[in-house]
């Protein structure tokens, strides 16, 4: 991938106490301490994906719309949360500014069809890299390490992790890995399949279901949303490296998404945007793995 850096000219300050004008203005917005993203100009890259996609002057990007902190839409449309800052900074290391991503929800058990159908270009949102998967579709990370845990009610005391989900019902959205982990003859659990996480945690709030069982990153949202009301048992059971998915062999484009996640991993920005938005729920930061990258 070659290319050359957007070089800004200059900039008029009208007042003196501008943020424009201060050193935040370099590493991002000093309010809600997201970087700020250099568009990459010039990207040359040997790939049907990639250049469809300037042609059209956009790329399309899949994602969720309903995790707290990871990814969700406000009343105007725009989109915030860890995977969507993710999907912003690859983006303009590709050349594509924030307003020329455009953001299509796309449910967790459609996500491989999306892709390879050509629905979207790059597919970001909480989507764990495995082997049943990479049959289908091509990957670029991991850029985080989450891992299955329990959301239960504030009151359940007994559940102190899987090995106590015998006869329990527990709840998970269609597709997931934590659904078919769950279902696992092991823990005696009783599996209970709905379209979303929201469905999950609305269940388990009317005490229809007795735990919700998906990554930590994404539970640690909706435990923030309904704080005394709900917990995290913080006993996880499985590593789900999270990565972005693309169509299955466009080996160049897989390389220029790791080259940019590589960047913006040593650079501190996928550090930062974690801080930003998931760590405002008392999650830590961990450093991800190191990049898979597969011939």
């Amino acid at each position: 991938m070659r290319y050359r850096k957007l070089v800004a000219v200059g900039i008029l300050c009208v007042l003196p106490t501008s943020s424009a004008c201060g050193p935040e203005n370099d590493t991002g917005d000093p309010v809600s301490g997201l970087p700020a993203y250099t568009v990459t100009t010039e990207v040359t890259i040997d790939s049907p994906v990639f250049s469809r996609a300037k042609r059209a002057g956009k790329l399309v990007i899949g994602s969720k719309e309903d995790q707290p902190y990871l990814a969700t839409v406000d009343a105007d449309g725009g989109r915030s949360g860890f995977d969507i800052e993710v999907a912003k900074m690859v983006a303009a290391d590709l050349g594509f500014s924030a307003d020329q991503i455009e953001f299509r929800t796309v449910r967790t058990d459609t996500r491989e069809s999306a892709i390879v159908r050509g629905d979207v270009d790059l597919y970001v949102g909480t989507y764990t890299m495995n082997a049943e998967r990479m049959k289908k579709v091509d990957f670029a990370g991991p850029y985080h390490m989450a891992g299955a845990d329990l959301l239960v009610r504030m009151t359940e005391m007994h559940i102190d992790g899987p090995r106590a989900l015998k006869g329990k019902k527990v709840c998970s959205a269609s597709g997931s890995t934590s659904l078919q982990e769950i279902k696992k003859p092991n823990y005696g659990a009783v599996a209970v399949e709905l379209p979303s996480y929201p469905a999950c945690v609305r269940q388990l709030l009317d005490e229809k279901v007795d735990a919700v069982t998906t990554d930590d990153a994404i539970l640690m949202g909706y435990a923030a949303q309904h704080l005394l009301k709900t917990r995290i048992v913080g006993a996880p059971f499985t590593r789900e490296p999270y990565g972005i998915g693309m169509k299955k062999g466009d080996q160049a484009l897989r390389r220029a998404v790791n080259d940019a996640l590589e960047v913006h991993r040593d650079n501190g920005d996928i550090k930062r945007a974690f801080l930003a938005t998931l760590g405002r729920s008392g999650s830590p930061y961990a450093k991800p793995p190191p990049l898979e990258r597969y011939p």
